[in-house]
């Protein structure tokens, strides 16, 4: 059995979809969310980084996403 990269490829993705401004951005400056604003606060930063946690911390601990390489 080859190592896992189940955890490797979800952070990736996630830190992908999650940082802020690139797709949504939540607080944003004028309203509570916005959208593809290219901009970034550090209230929005923490936010995002807790929303990263969380999903990570279920997708990889709760559901048990695992993908196995195996070396031949």
């Amino acid at each position: 059995m080859g190592p896992d990269w189940g955890p490797v490829v979800v952070a990736v993705a996630l830190f992908i979809l999650l940082s802020p401004g690139l797709l949504f951005q939540i607080p944003a400056r004028t309203r509570v969310i916005e959208f593809g604003n290219m901009y970034t606060s550090g209230i929005s930063i923490l936010v995002h980084a807790v929303l990263y946690f969380c999903i990570y911390t279920i997708l990889i601990v709760a559901v048990g996403i695992h993908i196995h390489a195996n070396n031949f």
